[in-house]
């Protein structure tokens, strides 16, 4: 052991991936602080410190499922990375290895320097807590129960508007809750409504509170992930939720008291949407979506809650752009419901997204009086999601496609059709259109065209027959003895397509499976639960596939997140020599997962067991 630098260490820095972004001075601060340490057999290694395997060879063992991984020069392990130590992993040199050892406090001070850092190590990941790694999990693993702080203040409705605002004062609150005598919720008032609604209009503030109360609000439940109130939030661009325990008024929540738990800005990026009252405007606040995904990267983010908030915000720039057109246009002549399809629909998005959706419209509309006002409207919005950086749909499928603007008893009879007819193009279109999620208008209308749509597919042997082999046409990129088979040719030579080979055949398995029984759920991590639920698939199954997904899905996040930080536009293809023997070995066993489910899903279907 010495306790100085040598040349090899300084080369091992200036050319590992990560390291290798720091600065001369950076690197060499990092190289004065480290120890050069010499592995034979089993080696004792600290939790709180990064290692960089600088020759020799070490091999990662979990004991306890049977694990090994192989490292090589170059790689790093412990502290902050994928390959915590010493748990669940104990360390082997059998044939010796050299090693520098990195202080925890150095390498969150290197971080600290150079936030892309953060794409490959996560500060302040010493131990493997979901709480310490994920803050978003936090918020997915706290009930809403937890933020709430303090008995609810409620009001009467008769209560004068006066008595009100100085009853905020008094408790120096935000809102009060407007209950009746029984308990029973009827509305919400907050400090926006006493200056918007009362002060503003010259309202007579010894009036009932109740005339400028939001009535009806959205509420939350006591036993609700706070994930879930973030999510409301961003969506409906709102900042006080209500808490019900049952028909009991438990509380109230407030965007400050999600972001004390966390620092996300989802809620206050959608905000900022919803007060934007040009294109131009939008597409502006929507370029703050590369650094919000960057910044959920560097946090540890799950991939299911990245998705889920990236999506918030493309449902916020969604629907202030359907405002606008209603603003531009007057109001539509009969009820509509704008309607996501694809990774919007499944909340499943990241930076890089195109955009899928279609437009379901009462059936009283009439083409020759009411065609050009809808085609004038979904075209203006279409537009303005390509200006904001979801870029029309290659293959056309939007609302300004007049095929995919229709009234619902059309959207009911091209369901039956691809239904009862699964040619190619049928099967296709079912993949992108099944996966559907109403964001603005009329929400009962897909309602009601998803329930009769499930009722055909339940147990219809042919066409799910049909969807097994769409499904199958999707294979993870493994080849013989479990090697990664990479891109043969053109632009992508040499990568691995995360989306099409990845992702995407875990998305197909999850629509069989909901459309086998009859499912409504619509993120595939929601399809996956509920299909285990239901029996389609094993618990455990579900738990591989689930976590075969997230691994996938984060790689693909952290390699746009990598390339977003160098300046360039994200992608879904990756190099293998991107990745660690670790990350290639877990790789591996994910795609693994994947094929070997849908073996299971071929052979169930060549037995004719749907």
């Amino acid at each position: 052991m010495t306790d100085s630098p040598d040349a090899r260490l300084r080369t091992a820095l200036s050319t590992q991936r990560a390291l290798a972004l720091l600065d001369d001075g950076a690197r060499e601060a990092l190289a004065a602080a480290a120890r050069v340490v010499a592995f034979d057999g089993e080696a004792a290694v600290d939790a709180d410190a990064l290692y960089l395997l600088l020759d020799g060879h070490i091999d990662l063992i979990d004991a306890d499922h049977g694990g090994r991984v192989a490292l090589a020069p170059g790689e790093l392990f412990g502290y902050g990375t994928a390959a915590r130590v010493p748990e669940p992993w104990t360390v082997r040199a059998d044939r010796g290895a050299t090693v520098a050892r990195f202080a925890a406090n150095d390498i969150d001070a290197a971080c600290a320097t150079l936030p892309a850092l953060r794409a490959f190590i996560v500060p302040g990941a010493a131990v493997v807590t979901t709480r310490s790694t994920d803050p978003h999990l936090n918020l997915m693993t706290t009930p809403v129960r937890a933020l709430v702080k303090r008995t609810p203040i409620t009001l009467a409705p008769d209560t004068t508007i006066r008595s009100a605002a100085q009853l905020m004062r008094e408790q120096r609150v935000s809102s009060v809750l407007i209950v009746d005598e029984a308990g029973h919720l009827y509305g919400l008032v907050t400090d926006r409504d006493l200056r918007n609604r009362a002060v503003a209009q010259g309202l007579d503030i010894d009036r009932p509170v109740i005339d400028i109360a939001t009535v009806a609000p959205m509420t939350m439940d006591v036993r609700k992930p706070a994930f879930d109130a973030l999510l409301l939030m961003a969506r409906h661009n709102i900042h006080h939720v209500p808490v019900m325990d049952g028909d009991r008024v438990a509380g109230m929540i407030t965007a400050t008291d999600l972001t004390e738990q966390h620092s996300t800005s989802a809620v206050y990026l959608a905000g900022d949407i919803y007060k934007q009252t040009t294109v131009e405007g939008l597409a502006a606040a929507a370029s703050r979506v590369r650094q919000l995904q960057q910044n959920l990267a560097a946090a540890g983010a799950t991939a299911y809650s990245t998705g889920h908030i990236i999506t918030a915000v493309t449902d916020a720039i969604t629907c202030r752009l359907v405002q606008l057109a209603e603003a531009k246009f007057g109001p539509a002549p009969v009820d509509y419901v704008w309607v996501a399809a694809g990774s919007q629909a499944r909340s499943e998005q990241t930076a890089k997204s195109d955009q899928d959706n279609c437009l379901v419209i009462d059936d009283s509309y009439d083409a020759a009086m009411h065609g050009d006002y809808f085609k004038a409207f979904a075209t203006w919005v279409c537009d303005g999601l390509d200006a904001c950086g979801y870029i029309h749909c290659p293959g056309e499928m939007m609302a300004m496609t007049d095929q995919w603007r229709q009234p619902k008893a059309r959207w009911m009879q091209y369901f039956r059709k691809w239904v009862d007819q699964p040619e190619p193009k049928a099967l296709m279109l079912t993949c992108v259109f099944f996966d559907l999620r109403a964001i603005y208008g009329k929400t009962a209308l897909l309602d009601e065209l998803r329930r009769d749509v499930l009722a055909h597919t339940r147990d219809n042997r042919i066409f799910l027959a049909y969807m097994v082999g769409n499904a199958l046409s999707h294979t993870p990129p493994l080849g013989l003895f479990r090697s990664l088979s990479t891109i043969r040719s053109g632009d992508n030579k040499g990568t691995l397509d995360l989306k099409h080979n990845g992702i995407v055949p875990v998305v197909d398995l999850a629509r069989v499976y909901a459309l086998a029984g009859g499912h409504d759920a619509v993120n595939t991590h929601d399809r996956l639960a509920v299909a285990a639920a239901s029996g389609e698939i094993s618990e455990q199954a579900a738990r591989d596939l689930r976590d075969a997904l997230e691994f996938i899905a984060t790689l693909r996040i952290q390699h746009q997140a990598r390339q977003l930080a160098a300046g360039l536009n994200a992608d879904n293809f990756l190099r293998p020599d991107e990745l660690s023997n670790f990350e290639r070995s877990q790789l591996k066993d994910a795609f693994s997962v994947v094929q070997s489910l849908q073996n299971v899903l071929g052979q169930r279907y060549q037995a004719g067991r749907f």
